[in-house]
C-alpha cells in the first residue's frame, strides 16, 4: 500500500506537469517569446504537487499562479488541473479557514474563460472545482473523526486500567494493612491466630500480584475476575475479622458487566474494610428485568469516606455499562451501596 502511493505521489505531478505543458504549447494564441516561459511555469506549477501533503497551502499558492498564467497564454485551456489537485489535497489537509479562500481564487482564476468559451463550459469547471474542494474537506472530516475516537478510545482505556489498577491495589493492600495489624495485636497472646492472618497476608498478596499480572498484560475479557470468583473475594476478609454473607442469584452476564460488578463489590467491600469499623457485610446478586442489581450494606458508623475515589470509580464503571450507583449511610446505622448495570450490553 505504501509502494501504490509513493507511485501515485510520483505519478501524479510528472503527468500534470507534461499534460499542462503540452496544452500551453498546443493551444497558446501568444509568441514563442511567451509560450515557452508559460509552458514552463506549467511544468513547475505541475512538479509542485510532489509537495501537496507536506506543504498543501504553498502549493496551492504555486498552482493558481501557474492556473492564472496558463489561462493567461492559452485561454483554450479550461481545466486548471494542477489547481484542481492542489485544492483537494489542501481541503484533504487544512479546515475551512485555508480552503475556502483558495476556492474562491480558484473560481476566480476559472472565470476567465468565460471570456474564451462558452458560458455552461465554465460553469462546468466551477463546479468541479467545488466538487473536489468539498471532497476533500470529506476526506478531512473524517480523519479528524477517526482521530478523536481513538483519542477517545485510549483515554477511555486509561481510565479503566486506572480503575482496574484502583480496585485491584486497594483492595489487596487494606486486606493485608488490617490483617497485619490483627497479627501484631495476638503476636504474643495467640500466635496460632498471628500465624493463620500471616498465613492469610501471604496468599492475599500473592492473588493481588496475579490480579495486577492479568491487568497490565491487557488479557482478554475471559481471563477477567467476575461475580463467580466472589467466594475468592470474600475470604481474606473474612480472616481480617469482617464477617461477610454472599446471597447471589446464578445470572448469565456479558464479560463487561460481570467484570465491571465484581469491582464494584470489591470497591464497596474494600471501602467497608478500611472505612465503616464493620463486623458485618452483606451482598445481594439478583436479575431484576433485565437489570444486574447489586447490594453492599454494613453495620458500620454509616459515614461516608472523606478521602479515596472508590465511590467515584464505581460510578464511572457503572455509567460506562448505562447504569448507575447509589451509595449512603442508613437511617438505621451501616452503610450502602446499591448498583444496577442494564445486562443488555455488548462485552
Amino acid at each position: 500500500m505504501r509502494r501504490i502511493r509513493q507511485s501515485f505521489d510520483v505519478l501524479v505531478p510528472a503527468s500534470v506537469a507534461v499534460l499542462v505543458a503540452f496544452m500551453v504549447v498546443g493551444t497558446s494564441t501568444s509568441t514563442t517569446a511567451i509560450t515557452v516561459p508559460a509552458a514552463l511555469i506549467a511544468v513547475v506549477s505541475g512538479a509542485a504537487l510532489w509537495w501537496r501533503r507536506r506543504n498543501p497551502v504553498p502549493v496551492m499558492g504555486i498552482a493558481l499562479v501557474g492556473g492564472l498564467v496558463v489561462q493567461l497564454v492559452a485561454p483554450m485551456t479550461v481545466f486548471p488541473l494542477a489547481a484542481l489537485v492542489a485544492m483537494g489535497s489542501l481541503a484533504a489537509a487544512r479546515p475551512p479557514r485555508f480552503s475556502l479562500p483558495a476556492l474562491a481564487l480558484l473560481l476566480g482564476v476559472i472565470s476567465l474563460n468565460f471570456r474564451t468559451t462558452t458560458p455552461e463550459d465554465t460553469q462546468f469547471v466551477m463546479a468541479v472545482a467545488v466538487v473536489v474542494a468539498a471532497v476533500g474537506e470529506a476526506v478531512r472530516s473524517r480523519r479528524v473523526a477517526l482521530a478523536q475516537a481513538a483519542h477517545r478510545a485510549v483515554g477511555e482505556e486509561q481510565a479503566r486500567i486506572a480503575r482496574e489498577l484502583h480496585d485491584v491495589i486497594a483492595h489487596g493492600v487494606s486486606v493485608i494493612v488490617v490483617q497485619a495489624a490483627a497479627a501484631d495485636d495476638v503476636f504474643d497472646q495467640r500466635p496460632d491466630r498471628a500465624r493463620e492472618a500471616l498465613r492469610s497476608i501471604d496468599a492475599t498478596g500473592r492473588a493481588t500480584l496475579e490480579e495486577l499480572r492479568k491487568v497490565l498484560g491487557a488479557v482478554r475479557p475471559e481471563e477477567r475476575p467476575g461475580l463467580d470468583r466472589l467466594a475468592d473475594l470474600v475470604e481474606p476478609l473474612r480472616a481480617a475479622g469482617l464477617h461477610v454473607e454472599v446471597n447471589r442469584e446464578p445470572v448469565p452476564l456479558p464479560a463487561g458487566v460481570d467484570l465491571s460488578a465484581y469491582r464494584i463489590v470489591q470497591e464497596a467491600l474494600t471501602n467497608t474494610l478500611r472505612h465503616a469499623r464493620a463486623n458485618r457485610a452483606e451482598v445481594l446478586v439478583r436479575n431484576d428485568s433485565g437489570v444486574l442489581e447489586l447490594e453492599v450494606r454494613d453495620d458500620g458508623r454509616g459515614g461516608v469516606p472523606a478521602f479515596g475515589r472508590g465511590i467515584t470509580g464505581m460510578r464511572e464503571r457503572a455509567a460506562l455499562l448505562g447504569g448507575t450507583v447509589d451509595a449512603g449511610p442508613l437511617p438505621d446505622g451501616g452503610f450502602r451501596v446499591h448498583a444496577r448495570l442494564p445486562l443488555a450490553v455488548t462485552a
